[in-house]
């Protein structure tokens, strides 16, 4: 019974007559739901009775299908409480998805219940103000500058053999890898088992088995029949091996997954990502284990990433699709390409804080865990040797067999990462590289040059200071204070992120060309986030550090120790009151970040938490010695 069931509406169905005819087909679809996403990433979610949609289905499809208050949705200055009204307007442009709850059975038709899920976008006042929108609007700024940049550019035409002119149509793709953990509830492993178990990469393309087997099997199956067309699932880097106990039953489950699938249009990609989150937490969920999309959810292993790719092709009006970022000639890219990637890189201070925005993330950007921690490229050893460079922040993925397959992969973004916002920022810093690539009427030779310059190089667009290539190993091949003077500085905390916006205005005029990104909505993100920052520090970060002190005891025998083991207690005793315990003279940093808190002072907020965080893994490194010295 279960294959009579319906799984997505394509556009061209979007209209009353279809739509009618297929919900009359279908009772067990009985709820709408209009999703919406806020700027921090938060999808809405209703259930609106299938007969209240279909008595007020013109609306729906015609104009602002229903309201709501602010309160649903995280958008600060915009949604005020003496303004609260949003608008949820239907997008009939992409697909949309009936999500069925399998635990629910339809007495009459004896299948799930369904609720359509209808992507929509959020309207305050009039004006478009969600993550969905935005993009939006990126790429039709996108595709409409790009077409007169090529219009303009006689070394385009020379270069691809056609011009604006026969150009029907340009194709923005994106799609991303998703990585995730998935435990058994309450079960705990050793992190120095698991960390070994890495190191040794005893896991990665391993054999899923039992539970993990089946709930990988029945996602991919799952995605299938939604038509996301899933191309690999497989065991990631992290992980152990689980518990088998004497009935035959696996327990212990601590292992990290990867599911890809393939490539969309932009919005429909980030639409997907959303709803195949979904499927997975639900299958898992239903095998008996949690899913977490955490960055990094276990300490010093190694944290899950959704590197995003994207890539821009050109359908002629003679049907033919073309990659304008492959070259027609021996090397990596076409002027197109190097000037696209050239954008990312340059602008890229300004495009990190759309990807990087919570504590989670900044766990996982650490040096030594596959995440990239500077703005660098890599294109591969030569022509012949496509890159295979994980250490870096962008790489360049090609296939001489396959043009259409030419495309940019972004490593830093995790599952957490608000996929609309990221694609947005990072069109709009290629189209910054693009305009200067094609108005300068750059050569391939003059592009690849620029961006495999060294730091102290001038150059006409990159950064004289800086370096953006690199084909080694960033985390081993240089020193710390190298990595620094060739790619620069990395933000450490959310608001050392955030203060990008400030400290870099030219880049961030980019993201404004258009008014894509206006300052009301830059503003609004930029509160939401650092709100989000230091409530965290607040009511999750410190009360589980804190757990994390008392559980550090003495544990030596009084009568039968040595003086190490006396000399390592006293100093973890007086780091542990340097962390959280105050004193008539002096307040502990715990009491200090507290006060910077409610001050709104976020500049000490950010120095006291890359402080706490030293001397807490400081203190972690001398309890494990300490620990380790004692025998009884």
């Amino acid at each position: 019974m279960v294959n009579n069931l319906i799984y997505t509406i394509k556009p061209e169905q979007h209209n009353e007559a279809d739509l009618k005819a297929l919900l009359e087909q279908h009772p067990e679809i009985k709820f709408v739901s209009l999703a919406g996403i806020d700027l921090v990433g938060h999808e809405t979610e209703e259930k609106i009775p299938i007969k209240a949609f279909l008595n007020d289905i013109t609306k729906f499809l015609e104009d602002v299908a229903i309201q709501t208050d602010g309160s649903s949705v995280y958008l600060p200055h915009i949604a005020t409480i003496d303004n609260a009204k949003i608008d949820m307007k239907a997008d009939l442009a992409r697909i949309w998805f009936v999500d069925y709850n399998f635990e629910n059975i339809d007495s009459l038709t004896k299948l799930p219940v369904g609720t359509l899920k209808i992507p929509c976008f959020l309207f305050h006042d009039g004006i478009a103000v969600c993550s969905r929108h935005i993009l939006l609007n990126a790429v039709n700024y996108f595709e409409k500058q790009t077409l007169h940049l090529i219009e303009a550019s006689d070394h385009f035409t020379n270069d691809f053999g056609f011009g604006a002119n026969e150009i029907n149509q340009l194709s923005i793709t994106a799609a991303t890898e998703l990585e995730f953990w998935v435990r058994t509830p309450g079960d705990k492993r050793e992190i120095d088992e698991l960390s070994t178990s890495q190191e040794l990469h005893e896991q990665y393309w391993a054999a899923t088995r039992g539970t993990v087997r089946t709930a990988l099997e029945q996602t991919l199956d799952c995605l299938d029949k939604y038509g996301f067309e899933p191309e690999m699932g497989h065991k990631e880097v992290g992980g152990v091996k689980a518990n088998l106990s004497s009935a035959g039953a696996l327990s212990g489950i601590m292992e990290q997954l990867e599911i890809d699938w393939k490539y969309s249009s932009v919005l429909q990609a980030a639409d997907n990502e959303l709803m195949i989150k979904k499927i997975i937490k639900e299958v898992f969920r239903k095998n008996g284990m949690d899913v977490t999309f955490l960055a990094k959810p276990i300490p010093n292993v190694a944290g899950s990433g959704e590197h995003t790719h994207i890539s821009v092709s050109a359908k002629l009006q003679s049907g033919e699709l073309t990659n304008l970022l492959n070259p027609n000639q021996n090397t990596f890219l076409s002027t197109f390409g190097y000037g696209a990637l050239m954008g990312m890189l340059k602008n890229y201070e300004v495009i990190d804080p759309f990807i990087t925005a919570s504590n989670e993330a900044f766990k996982r950007l650490k040096k030594g865990f596959e995440a990239p921690i500077c703005i660098v490229a890599s294109l591969g050893l030569d022509i012949k040797t496509p890159s295979r460079n994980r250490t870096v922040l962008l790489g360049l993925i090609r296939d001489e067999d396959n043009p259409m397959s030419t495309r940019f992969e972004l490593r830093s973004p995790n599952p957490h990462t608000n996929t609309f916002l990221c694609i947005t920022s990072m069109l709009l810093s290629m189209l910054d590289g693009i305009e200067y690539a094609l108005q300068h009427n750059k050569s391939e030779h003059q592009l690849l040059e620029e961006l495999s310059k060294a730091p102290g190089q001038a150059a006409d667009y990159l950064e004289t200071s800086r370096a953006y290539r690199s084909e080694k190993s960033i985390f081993d091949y240089y020193t710390d204070e190298e990595r620094v003077m060739y790619f620069g500085q990395s933000p450490q905390t959310v608001y050392e992120n955030l203060q990008s916006f400030e400290c870099y205005p030219d880049k961030l005029s980019v993201l404004k060309k258009g008014n894509v990104l206006s300052d009301k909505i830059l503003y609004s993100y930029q509160s939401a986030h650092l709100n989000k920052w230091v409530t965290e520090i607040e009511h999750r970060i410190l009360p589980a550090l804190f757990k994390e002190l008392i559980e550090m005891k003495k544990i030596h025998n009084p009568n039968d120790t040595n003086d190490l083991d006396i000399s390592n207690w006293n100093k973890i005793v007086q780091l542990k009151k340097q962390i959280a315990k105050d004193s008539h003279d002096k307040k502990s940093l715990f009491t200090e970040i507290k006060e910077a808190i409610h001050k709104s002072n976020y500049q000490l907020v950010s120095d006291l938490q890359k402080e706490i965080h030293t001397q807490m893994e400081k203190l972690k490194a001398l309890y494990t010695l300490y620990g380790n010295n004692i025998i009884d």
